[in-house]
């Protein structure tokens, strides 16, 4: 379609790709829908080239397909249909490849590649284990390339390209917790708090003993990670531990204060519809 008009993607040799948790939430979403014949769920993904060729995966959607051991048949309508609408409410969205769930390349994936690969050229090829067969949801990304002898192409291979899935601490949470199996229950604001600074303890660790290991000289000193740190260094707050206890109180009681005003809000609003429906029986 229009959509190999709006974005280039490089060569293979020099692709890769960054995708948002957004896309792999929608992705699990999608194949916990699926219809209960089908063994895996395909769809086109969205999003754009970046200035440095790097391709910013954004948004996805699910297309219906039906499956054979030797063809695959793609709702072509419903993909166009689709494309049209999302590009109504993010016109800078265009197709940048397509996923499947499962782990790794199957058979089928080829045939839906050569479909993708006519709406934009060099398209991505994301698999998500939805299975998790290696007790984590392992997520790749692979471009295709030609084999060729001569003039003459023999035939197309998957090779797979750097995938950056990157997060802010509360996307985190929330993937850490469909990577597991089976939960008896979404944590809370406070345990989820919990896990985070949890976790910002043991890499505060980890910068600790890289610290004194250059200093001690059992580590090779790195300037790129010395930046890093200083960076992170100075861009924390010059406060006093009494100031910044009473920071976090202040913000913890205008937290609580607003949790009890939204409360009263919603009793209110009950008695009002109950009231309200009495008085209206004879």
């Amino acid at each position: 379609m229009a959509a190999s008009e709006h974005t280039v993607l490089q060569s293979s040799t020099s692709l890769s790709a960054k995708v948002h948790p957004l896309v792999i939430f929608n992705i699990c979403d999608c194949y916990v829908r699926r219809p209960d014949q089908a063994e895996r769920v395909i769809g086109t993904l969205l999003g754009s080239v970046l200035p440095d060729g790097t391709v910013d995966i954004r948004n996805s959607y699910a297309v219906p397909h039906n499956e054979s051991s030797d063809q695959v048949a793609l709702d072509i309508d419903y993909h166009h249909n689709m494309l049209l609408s999302h590009q109504k409410v993010n016109p800078k969205e265009v197709i940048v490849g397509w996923y499947s769930t499962g782990l790794g390349v199957t058979g089928g994936s080829a045939l839906i590649h050569e479909f993708y690969s006519s709406e934009v050229p060099n398209p991505i090829h994301l698999t998500v284990d939805t299975g998790f067969r290696n007790g984590d949801g392992t997520i790749k990304a692979y471009v295709s390339v030609n084999l060729s002898l001569g003039d003459r192409t023999l035939a197309a291979q998957f090779q797979e390209i750097p995938l950056d899935l990157r997060m802010v601490e509360a996307e985190r949470v929330g993937f850490d917790i469909l990577k597991t199996t089976m939960v008896d229950k979404i944590p809370s604001d406070l345990e989820g708090m919990e896990a985070s600074m949890q976790r910002l303890l043991a890499l505060i660790d980890d910068v600790y003993k890289y610290v004194d290991d250059v200093v001690e000289g059992r580590t090779a000193p790195d300037n790129t990670i010395g930046r890093f740190i200083a960076d992170t260094v100075a861009s924390l707050p010059k406060l006093s531990p009494t100031a910044f206890d009473k920071l976090v109180n202040d913000s913890l009681q205008d937290h609580l204060l607003l949790l009890y005003l939204s409360s009263i809000t919603r009793t209110q609003l009950s008695l009002a519809e109950k009231l309200n429906t009495a008085a209206q029986i004879p």
